[in-house]
């Protein structure tokens, strides 16, 4: 049998973890009477941890958001992926925010067990991040964007488009998605009648936030991920090709990142990639960096201009 406050800990770790429990659930797990479960329900509360409680068939208990934050429960792995998280933005992915970062892990880190430090600093010793090579995204804007994705909230916003030109958007979001070095936001264009995907770094701040809109089905089945890199590989491009690639698409796929082009299967030895280019001498060497024979559908221009190179490439190493 558990102690009093090993009980409430565990109690509030389980609260933690989803969103309804039911109360003869919580007294299973906790092995004790639902009536202890009640009690420790209600000591809880008086501690300021915002928790309802509901009757009848699928009656029981839920954590639910507070006038204030009280204290969380983290197990050792939440504990160090808070204080990786809160490092790295530190380092400033996200603009406005890397001294308050910088605060949290601070006070996370104090309060640490010792053998829990001691893994904190050895990450934060060993691991030795890149410089960022994408923009810095206002804090702001992206937790409004963020907010009004999970309340079901439009937005309007000024956009500039990758040609510069500007534009006022009306949009109902869906998602926002990090490819690694750009956020992006996923939403349906009440303008354009169709689903798009906007830079943050072009997003004029502050956004509107508007009314509540009926939800709908998200583009690619609700895989926004993957609507993204196909987005990112294809739609911005005034230059579109299709190479076939003899290599398995399995094998490809390790290689090139979705962003960069879609590959689909022609067989278990081939698969085709579409991909698109601002300029096709930067298309044509990276084909030729690929250790792989490769067969060119469209454009045609890109042909030209791999005969070109490959005559030059021979004229180089000599006869």
């Amino acid at each position: 049998m558990l102690t009093s406050s090993s009980r409430l800990l565990r109690l509030l770790s389980l609260l933690q973890t989803r969103r309804h429990w039911a109360g003869a659930e919580l007294a299973e797990r906790l092995q004790v009477h639902p009536r202890t479960v009640r009690r420790d329900i209600d000591r809880l509360r008086e501690l300021g941890y915002p928790i309802e409680a509901s009757s009848g068939v699928a009656g029981g208990y839920a954590f639910r958001p507070g006038q204030a934050l009280p204290p969380l429960l983290l197990d050792d792995d939440e504990a160090l992926a808070v204080a990786i998280a809160l490092r790295t933005a530190a380092l400033g992915m996200v603009g406005g925010i890397e001294e308050t970062a910088l605060r949290a892990v601070v006070k996370l880190e104090q309060a640490m067990p010792s053998r829990l430090r001691k893994r904190a600093d050895a990450l934060r010793t060993t691991i030795i991040p890149l410089d960022s090579i994408g923009p810095v995204i206002d804090a702001t804007l992206l937790a409004a964007l963020a907010s009004a994705c999970r309340d079901q909230l439009s937005v309007r916003f000024s956009y500039t488009d990758i040609r510069g030109a500007a534009s006022e958007r009306w949009v109902d979001p869906q998602g926002v998605v990090h490819t690694g070095s750009r956020w992006y936001l996923v939403a349906w264009d009440r303008g354009r009648e169709d689903w798009r995907t906007f830079r943050l770094d072009r997003i004029q701040p502050p956004a509107t936030i508007g009314a509540h809109f009926a939800p709908r089905p998200g583009p690619d089945g609700g895989d926004l991920k993957a609507f993204v890199s196909r987005s990112l590989a294809v739609s911005p491009y005034p230059t579109q090709a299709r190479i076939v690639l003899h290599a398995p698409r399995e094998v490809m796929a390790q290689r090139i990142p979705a962003a960069y082009g879609l590959l689909e299967a022609i067989d278990d030895e081939r698969c085709v990639l579409r991909c698109g280019a601002h300029a096709l001498d930067h298309l044509t060497y990276w084909l030729l960096a690929f250790d792989v024979d490769f067969e060119v559908l469209e454009p045609v221009e890109l042909k030209e201009r791999l005969i070109r190179a490959g005559a030059r490439v021979a004229r180089s190493v000599g006869p």
